[in-house]
């Protein structure tokens, strides 16, 4: 099967974009007849604990934390320049790294972390503040982000390709056409989707949510968990859940950071420990996302030649 083209969305809906999708076994690369139900093997499991600096194998297929920072800025510059077409001007941000990487996949795993955040997580509790967006008159607003109200039953391009050859969704602006979706959509499609055979972005990532999602209903994971969990109760801790324990325990968004937190959060790293919950997690995913990988080669492959020739263009935008 061709790989799946979705529907593209702007760089601010991308960490949102996140439904899981059963998409192994699309490729015609399959893996000699495996049963996609049946658990992976993963051969012998590291002992491990803090998760931050952990490696995964779609990781060759998903932009990290600076690439992506990278390609915000270009994304940035198109929508100026399709902005300036309409005697306007976007802001152009300057390139970044984005918040991102392995620290809370399982949950806390870092006893530094603990001590000192609790359960509030790390990069959110360093975070500033983004500056206040200027406002917008009602045709620049139209002309950065298209109309409030699309009618979900027109069609509008799914590439730039696509656009430039119709109408779709366009609508005019004092006597001006804007492309649907405004030149923020634009800015999106040149970077993300330029041709008809673009792979939507969000194909690794969403193989990647497939895989750990199905690493969370592994056995292996499971009785590691549940050890995890005996181990929270023989301290007073109720809760099965070791990515996201704060409710089970108590602790609202006020009270993360709070001595009573801390000392949870600095349990949970200890019972982490003890049951090597991080080790086993780490190689039950792994060998999830192998098998995907295998699965998918074909799709996997145009994934990653499409990735290097954005990075190529981003490089070209920003420099």
């Amino acid at each position: 099967m061709p790989a799946r083209r979705l529907s593209p969305v702007t760089r601010s809906g991308i960490a949102a974009a996140v439904a899981l999708l059963a998409l192994t076994g699309c490729s015609s690369s399959g893996s000699g007849g495996e049963d996609p139900k049946s658990e992976p093997p993963v051969g012998d499991i590291p002992v491990l604990l803090d998760s931050k600096s952990l490696q995964f194998p779609l990781e060759t297929y998903i932009p990290d934390a600076t690439q992506r920072g990278t390609f915000g800025e270009a994304q940035d510059v198109l929508t100026d320049r399709c902005m300036k077409r309409y005697g306007y001007r976007y802001t152009v941000r300057s390139r970044g790294t984005e918040r991102g990487d392995n620290a809370t996949r399982y949950g806390v795993s870092s006893a530094v972390s603990a001590a000192r955040y609790g359960y509030s997580n790390p990069e959110l509790a360093e975070s500033r503040p983004k500056p206040a967006q200027k406002a917008l008159g009602t045709n620049e607003k139209l002309i950065l982000h298209g109309e409030d109200k699309v009618d979900p039953s027109k069609a509008v391009p799914m590439s730039q390709e696509e656009a430039e050859k119709s109408d779709k969704g366009a609508t005019t602006v004092a006597g001006k056409k804007v492309p649907a979706g405004g030149c923020v959509r634009e800015g999106f499609l040149k970077l993300y989707a330029p041709t008809e055979e673009s792979v939507d972005i969000m194909v690794p990532q969403n193989f990647a949510f497939d895989a750990n999602g199905r690493s969370r209903q592994d056995s292996r994971v499971a009785k590691a968990v549940k050890a995890w969990s005996a181990c929270m109760a023989e301290q007073g801790y109720r809760t099965d859940d070791p990515v996201s324990p704060q409710s089970d325990l108590g602790f609202g968004d006020t009270s993360l950071t709070t001595p009573k937190a801390v000392a949870a959060a600095r349990q949970d790293v200890a019972c982490k420990k003890e049951t090597n919950l991080v080790g086993i997690w780490y190689a039950v995913e792994k060998a999830y996302q192998k098998r995907i990988i295998d699965q998918n080669a074909e799709t996997l492959e145009t994934v990653k030649k499409q990735l290097e020739e954005r990075l190529r263009l981003a490089a070209e935008l920003t420099s």
